[in-house]
Order: C-alpha cells, then sequence, then structure tokens
C-alpha cells in the first residue's frame, strides 16, 4: 500500500504539472512503475479535484462521493487504497454495481469492458444525471461518455466529451481539458 501511494504521488504530481500547478517529471510509463489499472484509478481519484458536480447530485453538503465501478472490476485493490481520503471535503467511497437503477446514486461511474454490449443503454439511462462516467472502450464519448481512457504506446491518457459534461451538470477545469488527448466539444447527440 506504501509503495503505491508513494507512486499515487508521483502520478497526481505529473498531473499537477502538465496542469501548470508545479514542476516535477512527466508521467512515468504504465510498464515503469504501475498498473494500467492502478495509474487509471490514480487518474479517477485526480479527475475529482478538476471537476464541479451541481449540488443536486449529493443528497447533503457533507455526504460521501460514489465512485461506482460498473462490470467487472479491473481495478484489483488500487481504488479501495485511493478511496481512503476526501475529496472537497467528502469522504470517497467505492461501489460495486451490477446495474444503473439508481443513476444519481454515483457521482462517477466507471463503465467496465465487459458492458460494452450494453454501453449504449447504460449511458442513456444517466445521460441528464449529474454523473461523471468514465470508460475505456474505444467509441465511449461518441455514446454519451463523459472521460474516456485510452492508451498511447506504454502512457495512459484520456479524452474528454465538454458537451456531455455539461448535459450532466459537470464543470470541467480549464486546466484537465488542457490535458486530453481529445476534447470533444459539440460532440454528436448520445443515446
Amino acid at each position: 500500500m506504501a509503495v503505491l501511494r508513494a507512486w499515487l504521488s508521483g502520478v497526481l504530481g505529473a498531473l499537477a504539472v502538465a496542469a501548470g500547478l508545479h514542476a516535477a517529471p512527466a508521467q512515468e510509463s504504465v510498464k515503469e512503475s504501475a498498473s494500467e489499472y492502478d495509474v487509471k484509478a490514480a487518474f479517477l481519484y485526480n479527475f475529482t479535484k478538476f471537476m464541479e458536480w451541481p449540488a443536486t447530485a449529493f443528497h447533503d453538503d457533507r455526504g460521501a462521493m460514489r465512485l461506482c465501478v460498473l462490470g467487472d472490476d479491473p481495478f484489483g485493490s488500487s481504488l479501495r487504497e485511493i478511496a481512503e481520503g476526501e475529496v472537497a471535503g467528502r469522504p470517497l467511497t467505492v461501489w460495486r454495481v451490477s446495474s444503473m437503477r439508481d443513476p444519481a446514486g454515483c457521482q462517477i461511474l466507471f463503465v467496465s469492458r465487459s458492458e460494452k454490449g450494453r454501453l449504449t443503454q447504460i449511458l442513456r439511462s444517466v445521460r441528464d444525471a449529474p454523473v461523471l462516467t468514465v470508460g475505456d472502450t474505444q467509441g465511449f464519448l461518441e455514446q454519451g461518455g463523459i472521460v474516456n481512457f485510452v492508451r498511447e504506446g506504454s502512457k495512459v491518457r484520456f479524452e474528454i466529451s465538454q458537451e456531455s459534461a455539461e448535459r450532466a451538470g459537470i464543470k470541467i477545469s480549464s486546466r484537465l481539458l488542457r490535458l486530453a488527448v481529445r476534447v470533444l466539444s459539440s460532440a454528436a447527440p448520445g443515446p
């Protein structure tokens, strides 16, 4: 756990550098220091610092921020380790879910690749809810998702649909938008 926390600090520092916050070395490649999903877990945690949810996304002022994983969980213990902290004064909790009956119950929804066959239906169910949808499936943004992880060689990067985020009422920092390898500002309508 200490190794992952040290590595996570390095990744978060690299993201801060890229966002113009500090001076430090660039993000390490996936193979050099951690698994692909360790990197994605670190990004999920850090995204929360660069996004603003509407007040309606939470049941109360101090309610937990729920990070939900829908489908097969590829993260192992990585998400549990990052969920020990707080985000904007809220505890971060991780939930594994098998369906999206209550989309407002999650502020962040990672849609696993195992759900590719149901992706259109899933994204339709949260389309107008204040839920940050994140995936790592080709075409995720075009189907209405907000953030999609992509690989560039051995590095994990991400792309963003600003239009989908606005529809969900989520404001994304311009610093995070600058880090994206692709930003869709007027994507084709999702499901």
